[in-house]
């Protein structure tokens, strides 16, 4: 049984035909096939089920303010407020943009977006630094992918979405692992700089300082307004999203003009193109997952992967191994929607925490997002910055060790990855 949907799952990929057919055509066929009894107009019921769940909305409500923050300037302010305060140090422009990947991370929850934000302007700020064209393209991909970490996320809005754990706790804990690569992507590129000589930039005035704050000042309004609302309990995090498209629309709109009221329908059909992309993933994840868990193949891959009665320990390292791999060649979304049904229960018999699980499985994306082949930052960096595929992933090793790194950490010391949601929520 699960031979045949590999199979046919395999076969439809090879012919060319998008992944979310192949969720749906593969299971249905094992349903035909193997379950004549079964009516499968079932499918389709599970697959409208599959975005029914309410906290889907911030999905593209989020990817709305996204959108709405790459046609402005908020991304600009950002960079030039954490110019003015790291600039000038040895790494000085590299930390800048890891820096600011994670700042724009916290306001837009899109690592793509990120990447065109912040990486455009500071590839040739790097350049002129001395900084060598792999590095660079290393640095930006990896470093945007601190947002699937740092809320609001749509990774761990599936996750939750997928398991039924809370939004919010996960938002609140993805902030200490998220700080923390930022501070070890911070480290390394401070050695490396004085390895290879990089020189510095100029140090920035305090008058120039205070001026950077005064215009980052209401970007930084976003994570207020996310991270504060969810915390304090003023928002739920739907609520969040929608307003955090209200306060992105007032900012570019009104208050900086940089956005003219006649392009936000064209801005809204992007977000509606990319939004009708992900939701048909969701529902057809939903659909395959039912499919897999009626066919009882979640517990024949865990009895056969993890044994009888597996340790926490051992739990996550097969999900950190199936994750990686599977993020190496699949979309996130889709690997979360697939592997989360069928290793969650045997976590939870394990003892591990869902807010746990969700942020080892969430670093698992962050790393598959620009691990080769089919890491989606790598093609957005290729597609932005006009350079081939071999171009832009030669230097990724060491950034992709240290998110390994950080993955083992998360393993044997949970009390991380929980240490801000113990302090929010108990």
């Amino acid at each position: 049984m699960v031979l045949t949907l590999l199979i046919i799952m395999f076969v439809l990929l090879l012919m060319g035909f998008p992944m979310m057919i192949s969720m749906m055509l593969a299971p249905l066929a094992v349903l035909i096939l193997y379950f004549p009894n079964i009516n499968p107009h079932l499918m389709t019921q599970h697959l409208i089920a599959g975005v029914q769940p309410f906290v889907l909305l911030s999905v593209p409500m989020f990817i709305f303010a996204a959108d709405i923050m790459c046609a402005g300037q908020i991304a600009k302010r950002v960079l030039y407020f954490v110019e003015t305060f790291v600039g000038h140090i040895k790494g000085g422009m590299a930390i800048t943009t890891a820096t600011a990947c994670t700042l724009f991370g916290s306001i837009s929850g899109s690592t793509q977006a990120t990447v065109v934000a912040i990486g455009r302007p500071m590839h040739a700020k790097l350049l002129e630094s001395g900084y060598r064209e792999k590095d660079i393209y290393a640095l930006i991909i990896n470093s945007s992918n601190i947002a699937l970490l740092i809320p609001p996320s749509i990774v761990m809005i599936m996750y939750a979405v997928v398991t039924g754990t809370s939004v919010g706790e996960l938002f609140i804990a993805g902030i200490g692992p998220g700080l923390l690569i930022l501070l070890i992507f911070s480290i390394y590129n401070y050695f490396a700089a004085r390895h290879y000589n990089i020189p510095v930039t100029p140090k920035y005035t305090w008058k120039q300082r205070f001026q950077s704050i005064r215009e980052a000042l209401l970007p930084f309004g976003f994570p207020v307004i996310i991270i504060g609302g969810i915390y304090t309990g003023f928002f739920s995090p739907t609520e969040a999203a929608a307003a955090s498209v209200l306060y992105a629309l007032i900012l570019e709109v009104f208050v900086y003009k940089s956005v003219k009221i006649k392009e936000i329908p064209d801005i809204a059909l992007s977000t509606g193109l990319i939004t009708a992309a992900v939701f048909i993933l969701v529902g057809a994840g939903a659909a395959f997952s039912w499919v897999i868990s009626f066919a009882r193949i979640p517990q024949m891959i865990t009895a056969n992967v993890l044994g009888p009665d597996p340790t926490a320990l051992w739990v996550l390292l097969m999900v950190t191994i199936f994750y990686f791999v599977g993020c190496m060649f699949v979309d996130q979304l889709i690997v979360i929607i697939i592997l989360t049904p069928i290793f969650f229960k045997s976590a939870m018999m394990a003892g591990i925490d869902p807010i746990h699980l969700g942020i080892v499985v969430t670093l698992q994306a962050a790393i598959g997002s620009a691990t080769p082949p089919f890491g989606c930052n790598i093609f957005t960096a290729c597609a932005i910055f006009d350079k081939s595929y071999m171009e832009v992933i030669r230097g990724t090793l060491p950034y992709i060790i240290m998110y390994v790194i950080v993955s083992a950490i998360m393993i044997f010391f949970p009390e991380i990855a929980l240490l801000f949601r113990d302090w929010a929520f108990r």
